[in-house]
């Protein structure tokens, strides 16, 4: 049965049942029989067919949900009796959003040295994209905003507030400015990143509240794609503080803060809205935990340097 819930939940990320098998490394008639199984045991029908996947039918949505729940209980038992067994091991999956992978070494790096035996995959996404993947299973955490956009079902563990900076070079306009407005960063030739990304629609209504209509002359899903525009002193951006400093700010790279308003957000872990959890993520959100207060009153620009102390 848990197999075919498997096959289920692939399906629901992938929206094709070719790409689905591959997903769960089977082929696509043995998964397609699988789903098959599955309505004959359940006595109805889950998905929509045609010449291509169409979607589910209102019971295939219902029984996607308890198929969610059912596999991660699944997941966490076995890896539960597994840490019994010889400790806490295994892979960790995080998604963070490109304005916190910085941050991210300020977590994983605390907790190998706690857990030595854990090993990390860490993939940039935006924030719907991470909220998408926890409930598809697809990763373990993320970090993200938590007080900007809804968040759904999810727990989470504020780390740190995003302030943001003009990063230009000082012989720009601006450049030799101990604090900017928001209405006068719109005047500058903006590498912003795209508007998939939160960020950027942060970014925008704040300069939208500052009075100004603007458009950016570069974007892109890269923070290094913008830093080194900015580093040739022709262009300038909008980063959260932390973010510019780790890049490296040299002789060519000034980061300016942005007043009238100065304004945050909170960047935090998110992860699955379950109990019981993992106890890889209960580790992670009790590290999360432990290196919070850090993070928030440390205010250096290495955030790893600044959660080992």
């Amino acid at each position: 049965m848990i197999d075919k819930l498997e096959y289920l939940i692939a399906l629901a990320r992938e929206r094709h049942f070719g790409r689905a098998g591959e997903a769960c490394g089977v082929t696509q008639p043995t998964l397609s029989a699988g789903i098959k199984q599955l309505e004959d045991t359940l006595g109805v029908l889950l998905v929509q067919r045609g010449s291509r996947f169409m979607g589910f039918t209102p019971e295939g949505e219902r029984t996607l949900e308890w198929a969610r729940r059912i596999v991660a209980d699944s997941r966490a038992m076995r890896q539960d009796i597994d840490a019994l067994k010889r400790g806490l091991a295994g892979p960790l999956r995080i998604a963070a959003i490109p304005t916190a992978l910085p941050m991210v070494a300020a977590l994983t790096t605390p907790f190998r040295a706690r857990h030595p035996d854990v090993r990390f995959t860490v993939i940039s996404r935006t924030s719907i994209e991470i909220l998408n993947h926890l409930e598809n299973l697809e990763i373990d955490a993320g970090l993200t905003y938590l007080d900007n956009e809804p968040l759904g079902r999810v727990n989470t563990v504020p780390l740190y507030r995003e302030r943001y900076r003009l990063v230009t070079s000082p012989q720009s306009r601006y450049g030799e400015r101990d604090a900017v407005t928001w209405a006068e960063v719109a005047e500058l030739q903006l590498a912003l990143l795209t508007p998939d990304m939160q960020n950027r629609r942060i970014v925008d209504n704040l300069l939208a509240a500052a009075g100004a209509s603007h458009k950016p002359t570069l974007e892109s899903n890269s923070m290094i794609v913008l830093f080194t525009h900015v580093r040739t002193g022709l262009w300038a951006s909008v980063m959260p503080a932390m973010l510019a400093d780790s890049l490296g700010l040299t002789s060519v790279v000034r980061s300016i803060p942005i007043v009238e308003p100065d304004i945050s957000h909170s960047i935090g872990l998110v992860v699955p809205h379950r109990e019981p959890t993992t106890p890889i993520t209960a580790a992670l959100v009790a590290e999360a935990r432990r290196i919070a207060p850090k993070l928030e009153q440390s205010g250096i620009a290495d955030p790893a340097i600044a959660a080992m102390q």
